[in-house]
Formats: C-alpha cells, sequence, structure tokens
C-alpha cells in the first residue's frame, strides 16, 4: 500500500469549512478513483494546518490518481483561502 501525504495551510477560523469541503466534496471524488484504498485529513485547530493522508493499493494507482487530483487539491484550497504547502509520497511498511 502507499500514501500521499498533502500538506494545506488554512485560517484556524475556516476548519470546520474545510471538513465540510472534504466530506461534500473530496471523499466522494477520490472514492471513485481506480486503486483507493481510503484517506484521512487532520487538522490542528490552532495553526489551521491540514494534513491529507490518501492511501492507494498500488504506486501506479497512487501516481495516476495525482494527474486528477492536483487541479482539485489547488482549487479547494484556493476557496478556503488556504494553500498547498506540500505534497509528498510513501509506501506504506506497517498498518495495524
Amino acid at each position: 500500500m502507499y500514501a500521499r501525504v498533502s500538506t494545506i495551510q488554512a485560517s484556524p477560523d475556516r476548519i470546520d469549512e474545510a471538513a465540510r469541503a472534504y466530506q461534500e466534496q473530496a471523499v466522494p471524488f477520490v472514492r471513485q478513483l481506480s486503486g483507493f484504498k481510503g484517506a484521512y485529513w487532520l487538522a490542528n485547530r490552532q495553526t489551521g494546518r491540514v494534513l491529507g493522508v490518501a492511501l492507494w493499493e498500488s504506486e501506479e494507482a497512487m501516481r495516476a490518481s495525482e494527474v486528477e487530483i492536483e487541479p482539485r487539491r489547488r482549487e479547494a484550497a484556493q476557496a478556503m483561502g488556504a494553500r498547498v504547502q506540500g505534497t509528498e509520497e510513501y509506501e506504506v511498511i506497517a498498518h495495524a
């Protein structure tokens, strides 16, 4: 399994808005992508930092998904007045 971790900096007072957007828009979208295994969006309400962790069944699926996800990630961040600070890709080496 593989994971892409996206770091987004939002305003702390817009975390609830971000949570709604993820539930209403991001979740339905990523669920339809080939090889998608699950995701978590984590927020620090004091700093406004949001981490998105998307899990993929293979490295190929993860890389193929980026073409569709990247523009949506950027647009969603801009709509919330946030900015994408970066993305990183990992192989999941242990899972509980």
